[in-house]
């Protein structure tokens, strides 16, 4: 099938990527000519694992090819799928521009029939309002359909080759065959093509991580209770999460989340909310919960160190708001070091992929304050204590006893619960985590 994907941020160029190694001939769109340029040249502009041989392969292949020509790539397509930039504005309302404007451009293009699909994540009521634009301009039949995605970065492509579900809100039987081959691919062993109305569609997306976050969010304020009674986090995980109603994932503890989709999902499904005139509160108290929770280390180093931190020098493991991705959007550790350098923290960093994109998201006051570092070692040279950010899987083999050397004191202060806390007593160290008891 010929493919269209206009847009290629993490989601349409993932999309558009798995697409071609299902044999499908794509082509993305982007208006950013020095980004096409790139890909053209085989370089991946995001960092996800497992992409970079399928885009690869595709590109040599024939099947995936880029472009800044909106025309030419949308003339052969079957489908268009629109994977657009929907940021929060001030309000959390998601910015519709960029969706609004290609559905202007698409009406007076389009000159046979298409299916265009709505991937970007979209308030209730967006595939009306897309149909409603592209018909402004158009000759010829067309549907709008919404197909959310359920993309974890640093699972993306397995995600993608391998869907737990694929949600499709159409009520036109025309697409939903067309979707229906599209998908058949990536539901060979089972899984289901979940069919329902475009509204149901566009809400499922928020619901499901609205859902998730909130299941987070509980989770961190039982381990503020845990720090108050004595109790063990990790301990209490394990209790409910065998509970097949709860079950075992997003039951960890630690400084928040952050990210692309969760802080922009749940701003936007509580900002519909407001617009319905219902009070959403639950997402209110996530909403609350989440940003004091991101700088939740900070009380515990400044009741060790004080107030004033001017004298101090910390080491950092992990920018990026979680592990195999370099996506620092909403990450913790863009809050907790702004906190540190505003009281006088000089850091040295470390991330294995999230570096550059973390220096240029930080804050100037960060950036003045922080040495980005090469290695974890080099993080740990001379400081006074190691913050964790991030749980890297290369953080959580580190030889405690080796790493002690490095630094003036063993003091961590560990934002995501990576040690066993005996181990680490046995190691001598000072250990700070979430949710479970301070080893001295």
């Amino acid at each position: 099938m010929k493919i269209a994907v206009i847009g290629t941020g993490y989601v349409g160029l993932v999309s558009g990527t798995c697409f071609a190694e299902k044999g499908n001939y794509v082509k993305c769109v982007d208006i950013d000519e020095k980004k096409v340029e790139q890909m053209r040249a085989g370089l991946v502009p995001i960092y996800e694992p497992g992409l970079k041989p399928l885009f690869d392969r595709s590109i040599s292949e024939g099947r995936l090819t880029f472009t800044t020509d909106l025309e030419s790539s949308v003339r052969d397509a079957k489908v268009i799928f629109l994977s657009l930039p929907t940021p929060p504005g001030a309000d959390g309302q998601a910015d519709l521009t960029a969706v609004n404007k290609v559905a202007e451009q698409l009406g007076k293009i389009i000159s046979n029939y298409k299916v265009i699909v709505n991937k970007s994540t979209v308030p209730v009521g967006t595939v009306d309002r897309v149909r409603e634009e592209i018909s402004k301009n158009a000759a010829v039949e067309f549907d709008v359909v919404s197909n959310p995605e359920f993309l974890r970065e640093g699972a993306a492509v397995d995600d993608f080759m391998k869907p737990e579900r694929v949600v499709i809100g159409t009520r036109s039987e025309r697409a939903a065959e067309i979707m229906k081959d599209l998908y058949r691919p990536f539901v060979r062993s089972g899984n289901s093509i979940i069919f329902m109305d475009e509204r149901s569609s566009e809400l499922t997306k928020y619901a499901a991580n609205a859902l998730l976050a909130t299941k987070i969010t509980f989770m961190n304020e039982i381990a503020n209770i845990c720090e108050i009674v004595g109790a063990d986090v990790d301990d209490i995980r394990k209790g409910i999460g065998t509970d097949s109603r709860i079950g075992k994932q997003f039951l960890f503890a630690g400084i928040g989340y952050g990210g692309s989709c969760f802080p922009k999902d749940v701003q936007a499904i509580h900002f519909t909310a407001n617009e319905l005139g219902y009070k959403f509160q639950i997402l209110e108290s996530v909403m609350k919960v989440n940003n004091l929770q991101k700088v939740s280390l900070l009380p515990k180093i400044t009741e060790l160190f004080g107030e004033d931190l001017s004298a101090k020098t910390l080491g950092v493991w992990g920018l990026a708001f979680k592990p195999d991705t370099n996506d620092v959007r909403e990450a913790p550790a863009l809050y907790l070091l702004h906190e540190l350098a505003k009281r006088g923290a000089k850091m040295k960093a470390y991330d294995p992929e999230a570096r550059e994109t973390f220096k240029r998201a930080a804050s100037d006051l960060v950036n003045k304050n922080t040495e980005y570092v090469d290695s974890p070692n080099n993080a740990l040279d001379d400081v006074d204590a190691l913050v964790i950010c991030t749980e890297w899987s290369e953080f959580r083999v580190t030889n405690l006893e080796y790493f002690k050397n490095y630094m003036d004191k063993p003091i961590i202060f560990d934002g995501r619960n990576l040690y066993d806390l005996e181990k680490v007593n046995n190691a001598g160290w000072t250990y700070f985590s979430v949710g479970r008891p301070r080893i001295n």
